[in-house]
């Protein structure tokens, strides 16, 4: 059976893949089984994209129609939808959006409740109603059909929230922003200059089909010249949806997850506040976030890709921070979800209180060469690359060769027909060329019909 959940919802090319028609089907499949028959209502937030109308309306109609209440947040950040949730005390929510994707894509993510995205088991219980069309059989009449509403408060709620929850004063500070033309292309620069903050904002005019396009986090260069050219004390580079960050030191450097988990990893254990000592990361994080917590007499553990499974880890054995290399990093102490803003705040707290450039502070960890390839496959091959035995061979081959000293780690893209082709090692120019050696090598088998 084809799946329609990769590792973060529903997505794919708005009204191609991601129909309206099938976004209907997911809001009458989503009320059925994360309501259990309970009236109530429904959140929906959106980011920028031209699609999100259609399929929020799409959506509204399949809630609706079960007899659940909507209320539409309008544009807003991934992580305020997952706070809002359990504020407004709703039955579930819904975020549309495609994440750092491009502007043709589009995504329907849900979360239950508490603001937690679905378990695999939940999702898997939508898809199997909607791609074996069972007949949901509730048909609600008269003032028994759900109702939509507008809820304008959303965002500010969600402000003052982080507010309350990082107390930090920012007067003094310069601050660059890459909003991505997103979802926080507004709140974003509001927050921190409610904070006391001078914001040097970009990206902040979205036209429905610019998000994220050759801007925000995916592409950190624009917000290292912006703090060079600005002289600011730090850039903070947002994804779509504004449930990543990257953040740049104010020389330029990149301060991505893996350095963001180092910086406030320490920090919480010097607060006393880091749960059970560790932190959590991936199969994808660098080993010198592994170092690097262990001088600090920090454990770590790691999960596969993906910050639901991150955020599974740390509600199993009680741990408050984790995250990705990405910028995915969830504080669980504050929000159910990565949380850009959140993130961005926790780290100016550090800052400050630390009263270290953040070039100091970035230099806590120091990173293993790495590269990431992309390999273009079969999109109905790409979660069986290890049953090729040439393919496994091959990566065995190629981990004897570091001796300890470097790993191979290929994975597929939960939203796209590709087979991520991660290498890490002491020698960049080495291990690029075997980087791209090997992913020319899996293309090669895993695109046949």
């Amino acid at each position: 059976m084809s799946k329609l959940f990769g590792t973060d919802g529903v997505r794919g090319i708005a009204n191609v893949e991601l129909t309206p028609e099938l976004a209907y089907k997911i809001g009458r499949a989503g009320a059925y089984v994360l309501t259990h028959g309970e009236k109530g209502k429904v959140l929906i937030g959106r980011d920028t994209r031209a699609s999100g109308d259609m399929l929020e309306a799409a959506l509204t109609a399949g809630f609706c129609s079960m007899g659940i209440d909507v209320i539409s947040l309008g544009i807003i950040p991934t992580p305020a939808v997952a706070y809002l949730t359990r504020k407004y005390e709703a039955l579930a929510s819904v975020v549309i959006s495609a994440s750092h994707n491009p502007g043709e894509y589009n995504g329907i993510k849900l979360f239950n409740k508490e603001g937690f995205k679905l378990s695999d088991e939940i999702e898997d219980e939508i898809e199997d109603i909607i791609l074996n069309n069972k007949e949901i059989d509730v048909r609600p009449t008269k003032d028994s059909i759900g109702k939509r509403y507008f809820e304008k408060n959303g965002a500010n709620d969600y402000k003052e929230f982080l507010k309350s929850s990082i107390n930090v004063d920012l007067s003094n500070l310069t601050i660059a922003m890459d909003c991505g033309n997103g979802a926080l292309y507004k709140i974003g620069p509001e927050i921190m200059e409610e904070l006391g903050a001078t914001v040097i904002a970009v990206n902040t005019e979205p036209n429905g089909m610019n998000i994220n396009d050759n801007c925000g986090s995916t592409n950190p260069a624009i917000i290292q010249k912006l703090v060079l050219d600005t002289k600011a004390d730090i850039g903070l580079s947002f994804d779509g949806d504004a449930d990543r960050i990257i953040a740049v030191d104010e020389k330029g450097k990149i301060i991505d997850g893996d350095h963001i988990l180092a910086i406030c990893g320490r920090d919480l254990k010097n607060k006393g506040t880091l749960k059970n000592n560790t932190v959590v990361g991936t199969v994808m994080t660098n080993m010198g976030l592994d170092l690097s917590l262990k001088e600090n007499d920090i454990e770590i553990v790691k999960t596969k890709v993906g910050d639901r499974y991150i955020l599974e880890e740390m509600i199993n054995n009680g741990y408050s921070l984790g995250g990705e290399q990405s910028g995915h990093i969830i504080f669980l102490d504050y929000n159910t979800t990565g949380d850009g803003l959140a993130t961005g705040l926790y780290l100016l707290d550090v800052f400050v209180s630390t009263r270290k450039p953040l070039s100091e502070l970035n230099c806590i960890m120091k990173d293993y060469p790495q590269v990431l390839i992309n390999a273009r496959v079969n999109n109905g091959l790409k979660y069986k690359y290890m049953e090729n035995e040439e393919i496994k061979k091959e990566i065995e081959r190629i981990e004897s060769l570091f001796e300890g000293q470097g790993r191979v780690v290929i994975r597929p893209s939960g939203t796209e027909p590709l087979v991520r082709v991660m290498i890490e090692g002491k020698d960049q120019e080495e291990i690029t060329r075997i980087a791209q050696d090997l992913a020319s090598f899996i293309e090669e088998r895993m695109n046949v019909e």
